[in-house]
């Protein structure tokens, strides 16, 4: 029961509103948000180098575009639940550190083989960066921006891509593809260990855990130095109904027994046709197209750019329509991803702008099925239940550019477009049962939907 000294960490953060302690947390994210797609994004440009460089097929190298996403599978629910169980920072600077390692190393590779198991262990740190952005984000806002400003910080994962795309533009030419990795290595390290000092922790991940008792004194008092905390108050989650523990089997509670797998569906979709573009569009330009490299960058580039811009002008659309307005935007992207093959046979112009606008789309999706999907849970399991969501989604991830191999070659550029497009068709009848049910869900208990 609560009593009338505790802390009602909810209400805290509504009447404090939008102040320095989100904006500060905004900073780091959007940092760890352009390292995390960055690392994501270079294999993809690195990979026409490759062809050139080793004499491979552009076939061979499906297994190596979709090696991180091996990783990820497991990463996502391995830092999904250390971000549960002992922080969101102590979560992203562990990821920061794994994958920062592993993508220098990359760097003297010498064979697909080699590249492959490289990029597959650098993909388990890669996995826990989104989960756990995700919930510190939203575990720190007031109410009314839960959604958007976790949205806004994972919206910044694009733009880490197209910066891949921008390197391999200015500086591969110079220095050889290696030069991609030894950025993407360096940077996640030095980030850990600055993040070690000045990254701020999930106020309701330490509200829910006393050992963080003196650290949330602290932080309440840098937020509000007119608030004083009682000396025998609890700290409260007051709109929040929490699990006993972080394990998995809750995700399948209170009405989420259909939801949450219809949930992992979604990322599959999404993410099957999100990799397939991001991994064989540079490639599939040069050699199908007859592209220049340098085209092939800036219009992969243009996908990440226009994806960034995407989520933050639909932040607030997704924040109040959820997963109706993710069904909407599948929708959306059914044309304009089957437009990309007709724009690269056009101009460069047309194809960068259909690019763009896919990029919008498509990874518009993305940032919005990364906090929609995690909203749905409370804070003791939110870093696990996204962590599984992204997990699960990575086998669409593996599917996309695996089916480049089987695709690339064997179809005009048109038809390979056309073929990208149907996961988003798939993803808006998906969407849209889960906002059916999920709908029928907090009316029947419309006490979940308080902490939503």
């Amino acid at each position: 029961m609560a009593g009338e000294t505790d802390v009602y960490v909810s209400r805290f953060l509504d009447e404090h509103g939008l102040g320095a302690f989100q904006i500060k947390l905004i900073f780091w994210s959007t940092l760890i948000a352009f390292i995390d797609g960055y690392d994501i994004g270079a294999i993809a440009f690195a990979a026409p180098h490759l062809i050139h460089d080793w004499h491979i097929a552009p076939k061979s190298l499906g297994l190596v575009l979709t090696a991180s996403n091996f990783g990820v599978l497991f990463g996502s629910q391995i830092f999904g639940w250390i971000g549960d169980r002992y922080g969101r920072k102590t979560a992203l600077i562990l990821s920061n550190i794994l994958f920062g390692i592993f993508t220098y190393w990359a760097a003297y590779s010498t064979n697909l083989t080699e590249l492959f198991w490289l990029r597959t262990i650098a993909g388990l740190g890669i996995g826990g960066v989104i989960p756990n952005v995700v919930a510190i984000n939203a575990e720190s806002a007031p109410r009314h921006l839960r959604a958007t400003l976790a949205i806004i910080a994972t919206g910044m994962v694009p733009i880490g891509g197209a910066l891949a795309g921008f390197a391999a533009a200015a500086f591969v030419p110079h220095y050889g593809w290696q030069v991609l990795f030894y950025i993407g290595g360096v940077a996640p390290i030095v980030f850990a260990i600055v993040a070690m000092y000045g990254l701020p922790e999930s106020i309701k991940f330490m509200t829910l855990h006393e050992s963080q008792r003196p650290k949330m004194e602290r932080l309440i008092a840098s937020i509000r130095p007119d608030f004083k905390v009682p000396p025998n108050a609890r700290f409260v989650i007051e709109d929040e109904k929490q699990f006993p523990s972080s394990n998995p089997r809750y995700l399948f509670h209170n009405g989420l027994q259909v939801i949450t797998p219809l949930t992992w569906l979604i990322f599959v979709f999404n993410l099957m046709g999100y990799f397939f573009l991001i991994s064989w569009t540079p490639t599939i330009l040069v050699a199908a197209a007859k592209a220049s490299q340098t085209v092939a960058a800036l219009t992969g580039a243009g996908l990440q750019v226009g994806g960034t811009i995407g989520a933050l002008v639909l932040c607030w659309w997704l924040q109040r329509q959820r997963f109706l307005a993710i069904a909407i935007l599948f929708l959306i992207a059914v044309p304009v991803v089957a437009a990309i093959g007709y724009a690269g046979l056009s101009s460069t112009s047309a194809l960068v702008i259909v690019a763009f606008l896919a990029g919008a789309v498509v990874l518009g999706i993305q940032s919005g099925i990364n906090v929609v999907g995690a909203m749905i849970y409370p804070t003791s399991l939110r870093a696990n239940g996204s962590g599984w969501q992204l997990g699960l989604g990575r086998f669409g991830a593996i599917i996309g550019p695996l089916a480049g191999t089987m695709l690339v070659g064997a179809f005009p550029i048109q038809h390979l477009y056309l073929f990208a497009a149907i996961p988003f068709a798939l993803g808006a009848v998906v969407t849209f049962i889960i906002y059916v049910l999920n709908n029928a869900r907090l009316k029947a208990h419309p006490e979940l939907a308080q902490g939503q």
